[in-house]
Parts: structure tokens; sequence; C-alpha cells
């Protein structure tokens, strides 16, 4: 049987960010017959706090879904900033370092961010002799030197030098988009080794009528909803949206806009949104797996918001979902960032000006009032998830960047899946026990 190790700090139960992309390639690896582990960290994102159930562990192993689960214990930043951020990073790799002692994988794949997931990969094949591959999700160097984060520029070189180092050895390297390549170029990876791989639509049907998911969360029905799901960080940089819901109290005054979701810059918007009493703003908590696509179809206007000097440093990770949910977005980004480009691409949606509330509001204004443009993005938004974002296509890319990455080990080795046991009937026959997750402390 082929093992694969996957080195990353984010996984399942988190269901937003990266998360959802790295436990559904686990899980697709181990349904074609791999036997895979994932050493990952605490569940804490998007509230970067820990969940309650894994407070106060050091180690935890889990069974989830036909992956051995290795979880190991790391700092949690509440607020952000360069400092925080290293120590985050450094205390799981120092955490992960345990891992070298499970049973030798014959390859490892690292997913980067966290830029540990990464350095971790490259010592982990290092020590058991055997090839690795990285995924980019994001560029760790560029979103330090764009973030704005406080001491962010101080670390932006150490950041890159780290990651090249971690990326030079891969034997293949996936980048989410294609304005990546160039920066992982010069890292001084061979551009032969660079592969195109697609996050996809990871969210389920609507099961809830629109008109009972309003009343549930506390949305008017008349209201234009504008709708920002996912995390509420400095990256975002989310007061740009309260400015505008400020603006719109007077230019529109039937438009609405909801944050769903958490982040460490939530309690700064909830109290910007006090000050200036907007009662046309709202904020709700993460919503169940199960019912996230119910709520973005309940929206009128999916909103991005990005800082300005975000530019190719990431794609974020929700226009996946937006795009399932068949709804017009307006994204407020860099004009050359990779989010501006994958809505041009798709014409899923309309970019704004970023760091400019009153160009935000004309953009959503322009969806409002033209039914025309909203019916023609909700269709290009629709069909670009159906066929671009396929679960199935994006899956098999990802097969094809370990393919390469076995055939690079000493022995060309191909994948051979393993003979399946007998089924043993146990108490636990309905299935709970592998759908929570058996968990243990190491």
């Amino acid at each position: 049987m082929t093992r694969v190790l996957i080195t990353g700090i984010n996984y399942a139960p988190e269901e937003t960010g990266i998360a959802p992309y790295t436990t559904k390639l686990a899980e697709h690896l181990a349904r074609q017959g791999y036997r895979v582990t994932t050493v990952t960290g605490m569940p804490h994102y998007p509230a970067w706090r820990v969940s309650d159930e894994y407070t106060g562990a050091a180690t935890l192993r889990e069974r989830r879904n036909g992956v051995d689960v290795e979880r190991r214990w790391h700092y949690v930043p509440r607020t952000q900033s360069a400092l925080r951020r290293g120590f985050y990073e450094g205390t799981f790799l120092l955490s992960g370092l345990s891992s070298l002692a499970l049973p030798r994988p014959d390859a490892v794949i690292g997913i980067v961010p966290s830029l540990s997931g990464g350095l971790l990969a490259r010592m982990a094949a290092a020590r058991f002799g055997v090839p690795y591959g990285l995924v980019f999700q994001d560029l760790m160097g560029p979103a330090a030197e764009q973030s704005g984060m406080s001491g962010s520029g101080a670390v932006s070189a150490a950041t890159r030098l780290a990651e090249g180092w971690a990326a030079r050895g891969a034997s293949a390297v996936g980048v989410i988009a294609e304005g990546m390549r160039p920066y992982v170029e010069s890292l001084g990876v061979r551009p032969g080794l660079i592969r195109r791989v697609r996050n996809w639509t990871h969210v389920g049907e609507v099961t809830v009528e629109r008109e009972a998911m309003r009343a549930w969360l506390g949305l008017p029905a008349d209201a234009l909803v504008c709708l920002h799901a996912g995390n509420m960080g400095h990256k975002q940089g989310l007061e740009n949206v309260i400015e505008c819901a400020r603006l719109a109290t007077a230019a529109a005054p039937g438009m609405l806009f909801a944050f769903v979701g958490d982040g460490n810059q939530r309690a700064m918007l909830e109290a910007l949104a006090a000050r200036h009493r907007l009662a046309n703003v709202r904020f709700l908590p993460l919503q169940p797996e199960q019912l996230f696509p119910s709520v973005l179809a309940a929206a009128d206007v999916l909103l991005v918001n990005q800082r300005g000097s975000v530019a190719e440093m990431s794609l974020p990770s929700k226009l996946t979902s937006y795009y399932a949910a068949g709804r017009p977005v307006v994204a407020a980004v860099a004009a050359g960032s990779e989010t501006a480009r994958e809505i041009l691409w798709s014409s899923g949606g309309i970019v704004t000006a970023p760091d400019n509330p009153a160009a935000l509001l004309a953009g959503l204004l322009r969806v409002a009032n033209d039914a025309g443009l909203r019916e023609h993005l909700a269709g290009s938004a629709e069909r670009w998830s159906a066929t671009v974002l396929s679960g199935a296509a994006a899956l098999r890319s990802y097969e094809q960047l370990l393919a390469s990455v076995l055939a690079a080990g000493r022995h060309g080795r191909v994948h051979t899946a393993g003979r399946r046991k007998p089924k043993r009937v146990t108490q636990a026959e309905d299935g709970r026990t592998e759908a929570r997750g058996d968990r243990w402390a190491a």
C-alpha cells in the first residue's frame, strides 16, 4: 500500500479557509487506496482560538473518514503581528517534528500556508529519504510584505528565505493561481516542476428556502443583502465595508450588510459599526456546514474585500463557495490581483477599487439596479462552479501532482492500492464514530 504523509496546520473540523481543501484531498486519496496520515494543528480558524474540545491537549490522534490525523499543539495568536505569527509558525514546526517518528511514508505533501507545513514536509522527506511536494495556497513572503501587519516588513525577507528552502527541494510544486508562478520560480524552483492545481466548490446544496433562511438569520425580507462570509482578518480590510455601509444609510437605505463568520478583527469591526450606529450592519456567527449554502443563497450580493496591498499572494477560498451559490459577486480588490483575474475570467462578478468605500457602494448600486447584469453574473458564476471548479477535475490535478512526486523517488514508485480487509462489525456500526472521528491522547 502506498503511504502518504500530509503536513499543514489547518484541517477539519475547521470549515472555512484552507482546511476543507486539505481535508477533502486527504479523504479522496484514502478512498483511492492510499494510506494517508495528516500532521496538523488544533482546530482554531477562523476564530483564532482553539476549539473547546481540543483545548489543553498537547497531542491527539484521530481517525477521520479513513485518514489518520495526528494533531500537535501550537500557539494561537488572538491578534496578529509579525512576532505572534512567527511564534505560531515556530511552535507548530517544533511540535510537528514528533511526526518524524511515524511510520515511513512513500511521499510527503506539504500545504503552505502555514509556512511550517512546508518546512515540516521537507524535513520529514529528508528524515525518511522520500520525495515530497508542496501546494501553495498562499504565498507567505508576499503576504508578509503586503499584509500591513505590525512588523511585517522586517520579516518578509526571512520568510522568503524559509519559503525558498522549503520549495527548492520539492519534486513538484502546486500553485492554485497562475499569478503565483513567477514568485515560485524566483524562489529557485525549476519551471517544469510547477503545476497548476485548483481549489474546488466544496459546499453542498441549498436545503432551506430563501425566505425561511432570511427569517432565521433575522434579515429583512425586502432588504438588498450584501453578505461577506468567512474570515474577518487584517488582510480582508473590512473597515472599508463598514464605511461603505455608513455611506449607504443615505444613498441606499434599503441596503443591508451582513458579516457571517469570525476572525481577529471582528470585535474591532463590531465596535466601529456601533460607533457609527449603523442599523444596516449585522454580525452573524459562523454557520453550520450544512446550512452554509443556504446562507449564501439568502443574500442578493456576495462581497469580497481585500486591502489594496494584497496582489498575487492569494486567491480567497470563499470564491468557490460564492460561485456555487449562484449570486453575483462584487469584489473590492486590486485590479492586478489574483482575485480580480479570477472574477474577470469567470464573468461571475465585478471588480471595484480597493480601500474606496464610495467605489464599492457604486459597484453595489450598479448590480442592484440592473436586473440583466445580476442574471448574467449569477449564471456565469454557476457555470464556472459546475465546470472549472468541479471537485472531480480539481482532485485529479492533485492526484497527478502526487504521482509526479512518487515517480521522483529512488524506485520511481507508482500508487498501488492495498487490499481491503473484511469489515468487522462493531458497536459503532452506524458510522457515527467514523464521521465524528475517533480521538485519543497520544
